[in-house]
């Protein structure tokens, strides 16, 4: 029961506390010449950053990404806040806002559309696991001992078989490099007769060998 009660004492806190700041800004942005339902729309953003980089910090809170990014960005957020809630206590008159002021308010939805973003997309909150390859590359001796030691003896190469060659194609290559040497005084050499007969070059090599 005494959970339960601290419970909703801690929500009607944050309510309270988020309808007073949300004012303060309405006003101010309303005193800085942004009327109507642009004046309502300065608190929103400015909560929605505070928010958006809570939860970046919070996400990062078990990664070793860096967290200057998020800490800047409610840095500015809380600072949009606490003026606003500050500059409307009486401190400055909203009905003369100076020209400053009504700069940053205009500049603010460029500067939190800006945050949002960079929160967003950021590829801080993304815990980089290291792969397979760099964990081998991280051990080189190990892996080196280890291929030693496991890698199988590759065995030794045996000469490559001539393939066999139908004799009426051994005709026919003889036919081919007889016309080859009455035309050009020349015996063939394999690669014409492998480009004549259209045939790899392992059975060019073994018929040019009984042609021989």
């Amino acid at each position: 029961m005494r959970s339960s009660f601290r419970l909703d004492a801690v929500l009607v806190q944050a309510v309270i506390a988020g309808a007073l700041s949300f004012s303060h800004l309405h006003d101010l942005a309303e005193a800085a010449g942004q009327d109507g339902w642009k004046a309502w729309a300065y608190p929103v953003s400015v909560d929605l950053l505070l928010v958006a980089a809570w939860r970046r910090l919070r996400s990062l809170r078990d990664s070793d990404a860096p967290r200057r990014a998020a800490w800047s960005w409610f840095a500015v957020a809380l600072a949009a806040s606490l003026g606003a809630n500050v500059a409307t206590a009486g401190l400055l008159d909203l009905g003369d806002v100076p020209d400053w002021l009504r700069i940053l308010v205009a500049g603010w939805p460029a500067l939190a559309f800006l945050g949002g973003t960079l929160l967003v997309h950021s590829p801080d909150a993304e815990r980089v696991e290291p792969t397979p390859l760099e964990t081998v590359e991280a051990q080189p001796e190990l892996v080196r001992e280890e291929t030693a030691e496991s890698a199988p003896v590759p065995a030794p190469a045996l000469p490559a078989a001539s393939p066999a060659v139908p004799p009426a194609l051994i005709t026919h290559a003889r036919k081919l490099a007889d016309d080859h040497k009455s035309a050009t005084g020349q015996p063939i050499d394999t690669n014409t007769l492998r480009a004549r007969l259209g045939v790899p070059a392992p059975m060019a090599d073994a018929i040019a060998a009984q042609l021989a």
